[in-house]
C-alpha cells in the first residue's frame, strides 16, 4: 500500500511539474548557452544553436534549430553535422530531481560529413572514443540510476557525405534513417538504411544499403570489439558500376552483397557473399537466366590496409573456381599475392557465360569438356623495385563444340594454356604485360590437312591466330559459332588463311581479324543472280581499315574475269560499304548478262555471296554501292561486236551509270555514257554517244547482208527498257544524227541497169519510234546530183523511202533492205500535165 501511494505521490509530482512548466513558461532562451555547453562538452567539439523552442507534448523537450555541430580543423573546415531541426525530448523523471536529462535525440534531414586525413583516421573516432570514456548508463536504463544516460539518437531522410583529406569525394548515401543507442554498460548500437548515389551522375536505381551492428568499450577505436552485418541489395549493375567507377559499364543484372563483420578493426574477421541475378550484357536480350554468385572470407587489418587470408569461391556447375591470398595497398599503389584454382569447371557454363557477355554467340551452342588450371598472380614493392610475376598453367579436356544452326561440330581432345613468365622492373622502365598464352592446338577445318591455333588473353584484351588450310563454310561457320561478326554466304570452296584475330575488353570493342585469305575454286551463289560466281583463285587482305581482294580469277556470264577490289572496314553487311574495283573481262555478252540477272519466274533467287541483305529478297546488285573501272578485250550486244571497252563505273543502289563509254566499234571509235536502273522493273536504260569513223561495211556485215559500204560517223541519244536486247529494241526511243561519205548501196539502182547507187555524202536525223526509224532533214548527195531523203525504215529492214532531187523528179524506195524496189516518181502537177 505504502509502493501504491509512493508512486502515486511520483506520478502527481511529475504531472504538477509539467504544469507549472506549461503555465509558467520559463524563459528557454536563457537555457540555450546551457544546452548548447552542455553537448558541446559531451561531443568535444563546438556547437552552434540559432533557437531554442520549448515543447511539452506529446513529450517535453526542447525543439532545436539549425542545429551545427562543426568539425575538429585537423580534419575539415565544414561542420561534421548540420541538421535544420533538432528534437531533444525530456526524460520526465529527470524532472522530478531537478535535472533536465535528454532521452531521445531525433534529427531531422541532417547533414553528415566524414572525413578522413591523411593519416588514415576519421573525423569520429574521437567522438566514439570520448562516449566509450563516458559514465553514462545505458539508454534503457535500470529506475534509480542516477547517472545520465545516453540518449537514443535518431536521423530521419539524411545525407552522409565523404571526403578524403581535401578533397571532396563524389560519393554519398542520401535517404539515411539513422538510429544509435547505449544497448547496455559498455556497448553501443546502430542501425542504418540509405541509398548509395554519386553527387556527379542522375542514378536512381543503385539499390538499398542496409547496415546494422554493436560495438564495445575500448582504450582506442582500434581496439574496439564489433559485430556488424551489412546487406545491399536491388541494385541494377550498370547503375551499381557507373557508381563505383564513374562509367555504365553495360553490364545488367540485379545486385545483392552481404557481408559480416567481426573482430576489432586492427584485426577484423570478413566474411561475404555476392550475386547478380539475371546476368548479361547490356544489348543481350535473349537467352537464359544466369546467376552469378560467390562467397568470400578474409582478414582486415586497419593498421597497414591489407585484407589477408582471402579465401573466394564460385561455384561452377559441378566444379569450382577458387581465390586466396592478400591484397594490399588499396589507395596508393595496389600490392598482392593470390592463387587462383580452377578445379572441374564445365566448360559449357563457361560459353554460358560467354553468350550473356559477348554478342552473336548462337543460342544453340552446345558445349561439353572440363577445364582445371592453378595460377599465381604477385604484385611487391620494395623501395627499389616493383616485382610483377604472373605464372601458372592449365588444361582444357574434351571439347566438344556444336551450333546445329552454324553447321558446327569441332573436337579438341586437349587444350593446353599457361601464363606468361614473371617480370621485375626498376620505377619508371616498362613492365611487360603478363597474359595467358593458350595452344597451340591443331583444328581440323578440312580435307587438306589441320589449320593451327594459338593466341593469348591479358587483362587488355587477347589475341588469336589461325594458320593453315580450311573448308570457307567450316571456316565462316566457326567464326560465327565463336561470335564474330562474319557474313551469311552461300559460297564454298577451299581457302588458306593466316589470320590475327584481336580486340579488347573495354566498351564491348568488335574483334578485328587482319591478315591473309587465299581462295581456291570458289563457287558463290549470289542473290539475284541465276548462276553462281566461279573464283578460280583471289587473294584476301585484311588491314585494319580496309579489305583488299587482289589476283582475282573467275568466271561469271560466259566470260573470264580478272582484277582487284577494296571496301573499307569495319563495314557489315557488304551492301554498306563503298566498293572499289579494277575488272577486266575478254568477253561481256548481253545476252549471256541478261540471262544471269534477269528474274526467273518461280525459281528461288540465290543468296549471295559475301553478306545477308538488309531487306529479305532484294538482290545483291541493287543494295551494292561500288564505283571503278571496268575493261573488256570484247563486248557483244546482240550481234554487234565492240572491242577493247573501257568505261568508268558507278553503281548505287540498283543504278548503274557508265561514264567515258570507249571502244572499237565496226571499224571505227564509240565514246559515250550510259545509264540503266535496275530498281524498277523491267530496267530502264538511257545513254548518249558519239560514233566516229565507222565502216559501214562491216555493219552490213554484222546484219549479214552486204547491203552498204562506206564511212560514217553518228551522235545518239537513246532510252529503252527490258532484260535483252529485243525488249530494249522493242522499246527504244532514239535520236541519231548522222553523216555518211564515200558509199554505195549495192542493192539499189535508181535506172535500170545502172551502176549501185553511189553515195557521195548523206546526213539526216533517224527519229527511233515503235521499232521504226523516221528519217528527217535527210540529203543525199549522189553522182547525178543532190536529193532530199525522207521516209521510214522499220527494224524488220521494211523500206518505204523517198527521195526527191527537185519537185518534178524523185524516186520510192520500198521492199526490204536485202531486196528493195526503187520507182520513179513525180509530182501530181506533173502528172496532170501528162494526161491527154
Amino acid at each position: 500500500m505504502k509502493i501504491l501511494q509512493s508512486k502515486r505521490v511520483k506520478i502527481a509530482v511529475a504531472v504538477a511539474a509539467v504544469l507549472v512548466l506549461f503555465i509558467v513558461r520559463p524563459g528557454v532562451g536563457r537555457l540555450r548557452a546551457r544546452i548548447v555547453q552542455s553537448i558541446s562538452l559531451a561531443l568535444g567539439r563546438q556547437v552552434e544553436v540559432a533557437a531554442v523552442n520549448l515543447r511539452l507534448l506529446p513529450q517535453p523537450g526542447f525543439d532545436l534549430e539549425n542545429f551545427v555541430v562543426h568539425d575538429d580543423p585537423a580534419f575539415s573546415a565544414e561542420p561534421v553535422l548540420r541538421a535544420s531541426q533538432v528534437t531533444a525530448s525530456l526524460r520526465v523523471s529527470s524532472l522530478l530531481r531537478g535535472r533536465l536529462e535528454i532521452a531521445r535525440l531525433s534529427l531531422t534531414e541532417p547533414s553528415l560529413n566524414l572525413v578522413r586525413n591523411q593519416a588514415g583516421h576519421w573525423n569520429v573516432e574521437s567522438l566514439l572514443e570520448r562516449s566509450a570514456h563516458t559514465a553514462v548508463a545505458p539508454t534503457s536504463k535500470a529506475r534509480g540510476e542516477t547517472r545520465p544516460g545516453f540518449p537514443y539518437i535518431e536521423a530521419d531522410d539524411g545525407r552522409i557525405n565523404f571526403k578524403i583529406r581535401q578533397e571532396k569525394k563524389p560519393y554519398a548515401l542520401t535517404g539515411a534513417d539513422f538510429s544509435l543507442w547505449q544497448d547496455s554498460e559498455n556497448s553501443w548500437g546502430m542501425r542504418l538504411r540509405a541509398q548509395p548515389v554519386r553527387t556527379d551522375f542522375n542514378l536512381s536505381d543503385t539499390g538499398n544499403l542496409r547496415v546494422e551492428g554493436t560495438w564495445q568499450r575500448a582504450a582506442t577505436l582500434r581496439k574496439t570489439p564489433l559485430q556488424f552485418s551489412l546487406l545491399w541489395d536491388d541494385g541494377q549493375l550498370g547503375q551499381v558500376t557507373k557508381l563505383a567507377s564513374g562509367t555504365d559499364k553495360g553490364w545488367r543484372g540485379s545486385v545483392q552483397v552481404s557481408a559480416t563483420l567481426t573482430g576489432t578493426p586492427k584485426n577484423l574477421a570478413v566474411k561475404a557473399s555476392g550475386s547478380v541475378d539475371g546476368f548479361r550484357r547490356y544489348d543481350i536480350l535473349s537467352g537464359s537466366d544466369f546467376p552469378l554468385t560467390a562467397q568470400c572470407s578474409g582478414t582486415y587489418s586497419s593498421v597497414d590496409r591489407t585484407l589477408s587470408d582471402l579465401s573466394c569461391k564460385t561455384p561452377v556447375g559441378g566444379g569450382a573456381i577458387t581465390l586466396a591470398g592478400r591484397i594490399g595497398g588499396w589507395e596508393t599503389s595496389p600490392t598482392y599475392d593470390l592463387a587462383l584454382d580452377l578445379r572441374q569447371v564445365p566448360l559449357q557454363s563457361l560459353a554460358a557465360l560467354a553468350s550473356h557477355a559477348k554478342k552473336n554467340i548462337p543460342e544453340d551452342l552446345a558445349v561439353s569438356g572440363k577445364v582445371d588450371g592453378d595460377f599465381h598472380f604477385l604484385r611487391a614493392i620494395t623501395p627499389r623495385t616493383i616485382e610483377e610475376a604472373w605464372k601458372g598453367k592449365g588444361e582444357a579436356r574434351g571439347l566438344r563444340l556444336g551450333s546445329p544452326r552454324n553447321r558446327t561440330g569441332i573436337v579438341l581432345d586437349q587444350i593446353a594454356f599457361a601464363v606468361s613468365p614473371a617480370s621485375t622492373s626498376r620505377h619508371g622502365s616498362a613492365n611487360a604485360v603478363p597474359r595467358v598464352e593458350i595452344g597451340p592446338v591443331k583444328l581440323d577445318l578440312g580435307k587438306s590437312g589441320p589449320a593451327v591455333v594459338a593466341g593469348w588473353l591479358s587483362d587488355a584484351g587477347y589475341h588469336v591466330q589461325i594458320q593453315g588450310p580450311a573448308e570457307l563454310q567450316r571456316l565462316l561457320a566457326l567464326t560465327r559459332t565463336v561470335g564474330l561478326p562474319t557474313p551469311q554466304s552461300a559460297a564454298d570452296g577451299a581457302v588458306k588463311v593466316d589470320l590475327h584475330i584481336e580486340g579488347t575488353w573495354s566498351a564491348f570493342a568488335t574483334p578485328r581479324a587482319v591478315g591473309t585469305v587465299q581462295l581456291r575454286g570458289i563457287r558463290a551463289a549470289v542473290r539475284g543472280l541465276n548462276e553462281p560466281l566461279e573464283i578460280a583463285s583471289a587473294n584476301l587482305l585484311l588491314s585494319q581499315h580496309e579489305v583488299q581482294v587482289n589476283k582475282i580469277l573467275a568466271s561469271f556470264a560466259g566470260g573470264a574475269w580478272r582484277g582487284s577490289m577494296a571496301w573499307p572496314r569495319p563495314c557489315l553487311p557488304l551492301t554498306e560499304c563503298p566498293i572499289a574495283f579494277d575488272l577486266h573481262t575478254d568477253r561481256l555478252a548481253t545476252d549471256d548478262l541478261g540471262r544471269a540477272i534477269r528474274p526467273v519466274p518461280g525459281k528461288r533467287p540465290w543468296y549471295r555471296i559475301f553478306s545477308a541483305s538488309p531487306e529479305p529478297g532484294i538482290p545483291f546488285l541493287a543494295a551494292l554501292h561500288a564505283t571503278g573501272t571496268l575493261h573488256a578485250s570484247r563486248v557483244v550486244i546482240h550481234k554487234m561486236v565492240a572491242t577493247q571497252v573501257s568505261a568508268a563505273v558507278l553503281l548505287e543502289k540498283g543504278k548503274l551509270r557508265l561514264s567515258d563509254v570507249d571502244g572499237d566499234l565496226f571499224g571505227g571509235t564509240h565514246s559515250g555514257e550510259w545509264k540503266a536502273d535496275f530498281t524498277v522493273r523491267p530496267p530502264q536504260y538511257s545513254g548518249t554517244g558519239t560514233l566516229d569513223g565507222i565502216t559501214l561495211g562491216e555493219v552490213a556485215q554484222a546484219m549479214h547482208d552486204g547491203w552498204v559500204t562506206g564511212t560514217a560517223g553518228a551522235t545518239y541519244q537513246v532510252s529503252a527498257t527490258g532484260w535483252n536486247v529485243g525488249e530494249m529494241l522493242a522499246s527504244a526511243h532514239a535520236t541519231v544524227d548522222v553523216s555518211a561519205t564515200d558509199g554505195t548501196l549495192p542493192h539499189i539502182s535508181l535506172v535500170a541497169h545502172a551502176a549501185p547507187l553511189f553515195v557521195r555524202h548523206f546526213t539526216g536525223q533517224l527519229l527511233l519510234r515503235n521499232g521504226t526509224f523516221d528519217i528527217q532533214q535527210g540529203k543525199l548527195a549522189t553522182a547525178n546530183g543532190i536529193y532530199q531523203v525522207s521516209g521510214t525504215a522499220s527494224l524488220g529492214q521494211a523500206l518505204n523511202i523517198k527521195l526527191m532531187r527537185d519537185p518534178l523528179h524523185g524516186f520510192n524506195i520500198t521492199g526490204t533492205v536485202a531486196e528493195p524496189r526503187v520507182a520513179e516518181t513525180a509530182n501530181a502537177e506533173t502528172r496532170a500535165a501528162l494526161k491527154p
